[in-house]
């Protein structure tokens, strides 16, 4: 049998396989999204029970066979427990999750994308963040990790960088300055807007959620990358369906 290796990752999805079994996905710092079979983890001893579960954080050890892994045993750092104590809390962390499993690949550098994913978890259990503000910084910032984030230092159409920028093309993918918002359709923004904007997409994961904005800038923050996932992503999210019917519920 093959040596066995340490990685450190995330839980993403776990799925029950025979009668004791799982089977999950975890996304991993040396090789990107790697599927593994726990065996016997469903038994009530099994020392895998608690760690392969969704959001476990740590240090997983492995046997690679030919086309998955198989868990030999997890040493866990972080349960995001506290997720479980807020219903939109837990289901803004399962879509985070499950866009991670959408965009990331196997032997693929996920570095950026698994410490975003631990960063806006973690800012989510945290109640000085709003969670629709969590979600929409996490989503710039992962569409800009996977090369497809926004243009906001330049307006779109004229290409002018020394210009006020005003609004926000969608279709265009970025900024418009105020010449060209007058013949291409936006969503107006205001100037500390387009400064977080920037600041999402340029500054580094580990800093990217020690700022603070106003209830307008974050109205508008949301709105874009709302529109902006829409647009861009082709792909339905299962717990973004079920946080939209849980506000729908609220109201």
């Amino acid at each position: 049998m093959s040596e066995s290796v340490v990685l450190t990752g995330m839980v993403l999805t776990a799925m029950p396989i025979s009668d004791y079994d799982k089977r999950i996905t975890i996304l991993t710092k040396e090789r990107g999204k790697i599927t593994a079979f726990a065996r016997g983890a469903r038994r009530p001893q099994s020392q895998l029970l608690a760690a392969t579960n969704p959001f476990c954080f740590g240090e997983f050890e492995l046997y690679e066979g030919k086309s998955a892994y198989n868990l030999i045993k997890a040493s866990i750092h972080n349960y995001f427990r506290e997720l479980t104590l807020d219903v939109e809390g837990v289901y803004t962390g399962f879509y985070f999750l499950e866009f991670a499993e959408y965009f990331c690949q196997e032997n693929n550098d996920e570095k950026e994308m698994l410490k975003l994913l631990y960063q806006s978890l973690r800012a989510v259990e945290s109640p000085a963040y709003d969670n629709r503000l969590v979600r929409a910084v996490f989503e710039l910032k992962a569409m800009t990790i996977n090369g497809e984030g926004p243009q906001v230092f330049s307006c779109m159409n004229c290409h002018k960088k020394d210009v006020a920028l005003v609004s926000f093309s969608v279709p265009r993918g970025g900024m418009l300055c105020e010449s060209c918002a007058h013949v291409q359709k936006g969503i107006s923004v205001c100037n500390s807007t387009r400064y977080a904007l920037q600041y999402v997409v340029s500054s580094s994961v580990e800093k990217l959620f020690s700022f603070k904005v106003s209830n307008e800038v974050a109205k508008e923050l949301c709105e874009i990358a709302t529109a902006y996932i829409s647009h861009y992503v082709r792909h339905t999210f299962k717990s973004l369906q079920i946080i939209a019917d849980g506000a729908t519920f609220l109201t």
